[in-house]
């Protein structure tokens, strides 16, 4: 299988100036490797490091060193100190993220909010509608909640949205936080389908699954981090 990301000597810390300028290694000479169709889970207890390394694979956090090396098409390229042009056009195109919440622009509708990452990413949109009113349909999130914002939705309704726009693109790359943290046990069996789509279309998935069932059912491979360092 194809390598699509590789992560060599990361390291990352953060300075709480509010508390003596106390440093925190969240992040400390990580090595990792992701091939395509892997789904790979992030396992460790609060504070190893896991959402730091997801947060640092989107360029979120900047690594204080190391490399993070991402493959598009036939090349790679180096996302620790990439410019802002490079890290905007991977998120478009080959990186795609679910974070524990949604961020959205107010007053759009979910509709619009689920289609509007596959035409960034060049998807025409009527193909673009297309897939996002099947990934609602999937999610179980009921038509009459389409035309709305979602900022009054329940939490696992946002969430449905936030994992929706997601997969609305074929990424390359997945990078998974909590996606299922807020679902029932019905919406979770939707998003670990699409999970398993995904993968055996070929992405490379790296994820945080504190459901033990989810993470059985999706995962090829469990890495343990401890003290931000991959264990043996």
């Amino acid at each position: 299988m194809d390598t699509l990301l590789e992560i060599e000597g990361l390291a990352k810390s953060f300075t709480l100036h509010t508390q003596g300028g106390v440093q925190i290694q969240a992040l400390l000479s990580l090595d990792l490797r992701v091939a395509a169709s892997e789904c790979l889970a992030l396992v460790g207890s609060s504070g190893a490091g896991k959402s730091s390394l997801l947060r640092c694979l989107t360029g979120n956090y900047l690594a204080d060193s190391g490399s993070i090396r991402v493959r598009k098409d036939d090349r790679w390229i180096e996302l620790v100190g990439a410019s802002p042009q490079t890290l905007l056009d991977l998120r478009r195109t080959t990186i795609g993220y679910v974070s524990q919440f949604l961020r959205v622009i107010p007053r759009v509708a979910t509709l619009e909010l689920v289609i509007e990452p596959a035409v960034a990413a060049g998807t025409p949109r009527e193909e673009a509608e297309v897939r996002a009113r099947d990934l609602l349909h999937h999610l179980n999130l009921p038509e009459r909640l389409w035309s709305l914002a979602p900022a009054t939705f329940s939490g696992g309704e946002q969430q449905r949205v936030n994992i929706a726009r997601a997969f609305a693109h074929p990424y390359p790359i997945l990078l998974l936080d909590e996606p299922t943290a807020s679902l029932d046990a019905r919406n979770r069996k939707a998003v670990m389908h699409l999970i398993e789509d995904a993968r055996r279309k070929g992405a490379a998935i790296i994820g945080i699954f504190h459901d033990a069932e989810t993470r059985t059912a999706v995962a090829t491979r469990e890495i343990p981090l401890v003290e931000g360092k991959a264990a043996a």
